[in-house]
Order: structure tokens, then C-alpha cells, then sequence
């Protein structure tokens, strides 16, 4: 019995030594994916790549005959938003709405305010937002396939771990089943 019990010994130290060292490898990668995961996850909540800073400013009368083009350029100075405008609106007599990339201004000629709504990145969460929705692109591609397969050489090391002459356990088996169930269970209820 113990010439057969010294390979499967091996085999064990192998699959452990396997799985840890994919485990220190993958920790960080499985942090980006997990935190930016959960902040996806909630979109209808927040918008996690953005924070949406807003503020009203006196904005004076033009002169009545002042065309949009003035109003405009009296607005972008007020704010000190120096960027392109992209497009402009008068979604009502006296209102003039300037769209800029990452930042919208209402001028108010009649109450004399200008509204502004700028959006600013979260710089932690946007970033990590980026890589898990693989904005980078190219190499980041390549790494986040590895990383794809690795998990899966995790999962299957893992299970084969804590095997012993019975094999896996049984808690283990209703685990993995419960796993397995939940992704085709959602695909069934939605």
C-alpha cells in the first residue's frame, strides 16, 4: 500500500502548491474584479465612475439684444470651463442650455442663474471600472484571459484539495451543485 500511497502524496503536494501559488498570483486581478464588480452591479443605484458636482452662480443680465453666441461665452468664462462646446439648447424662452464635454450649464436670463453639473471621475473606481469592462483593450485582453483561465485551474485545485479516501465531501458536493445551480437558475427566471 505505501508504493501506491507515494504518487498520490505527490499528486496532493502538486495540486497544493499549484493552487497556492495561482492563489497569491490571482489576488490582486480577483480584488479588482470583486470591488469593481459589486460597483457595476449597481448601477441603477449610482453612478460609479462619476460624481456629479453641482453648483448655482448669479449669473448678470446681458444685454436684451445679446445674441446665444454672447450668452455662451459669458457662461463658459463664469465657470472658467475652457473645453469645446459641443452643442447648445433653448429648451425655453430664456433658457439657454450648454453641453460640454463632462459639464452642463442652464443659464436662467429671467431669475439671472447659472447652473452648472460637472462631472468628475472617481479616480479609484473609474479606473478599476475600465479594466473590468476591458477598456484598455490589447494586452489587458491577453492578461484577463489568463486570469480567466487560472480561475478556473483554481476552482478545479480547490475542490481536489481537501479529497480523502472518500473523495471530495459531501458539503463539498452540495456547494459545488449550488454553484452551478445559480447562474442557470437566474438564466431560467429572467
Amino acid at each position: 500500500m505505501r508504493g501506491a500511497a507515494a504518487p498520490v502524496a505527490r499528486w496532493r503536494r502538486w495540486n497544493r502548491a499549484v493552487h497556492r501559488d495561482l492563489g497569491y498570483l490571482c489576488l490582486g486581478l480577483t480584488l479588482v474584479y470583486a470591488v469593481s464588480g459589486v460597483a457595476l452591479n449597481h448601477l441603477h443605484h449610482w453612478n460609479p465612475n462619476y460624481r456629479i458636482e453641482r453648483r448655482e452662480l448669479p449669473f448678470p443680465a446681458p444685454n436684451p439684444d445679446a445674441e446665444m453666441g454672447e450668452v455662451v461665452r459669458r457662461a463658459l468664462a463664469l465657470v472658467g470651463e475652457t473645453r469645446p462646446v459641443k452643442s447648445t439648447f433653448e429648451p425655453a424662452p430664456g433658457v439657454v442650455q450648454v453641453f460640454v464635454e463632462g459639464n452642463t450649464l442652464w443659464v436662467d436670463l429671467e431669475r439671472g442663474t447659472l447652473r452648472e453639473e460637472r462631472a468628475a471621475e472617481r479616480p479609484v473606481l473609474y479606473f478599476l471600472n475600465g479594466l473590468h469592462l476591458n477598456r484598455p483593450k490589447g494586452g489587458w485582453t491577453a492578461l484577463a484571459d489568463v486570469y480567466g483561465v487560472a480561475l478556473a485551474v483554481l476552482a478545479v485545485t480547490g475542490v481536489l484539495i481537501p479529497g480523502g479516501r472518500l473523495g471530495p465531501t459531501r458539503r463539498g458536493v452540495w456547494l459545488t451543485a449550488a454553484g452551478i445551480l445559480a447562474p442557470m437558475l437566474c438564466l431560467a427566471l429572467r
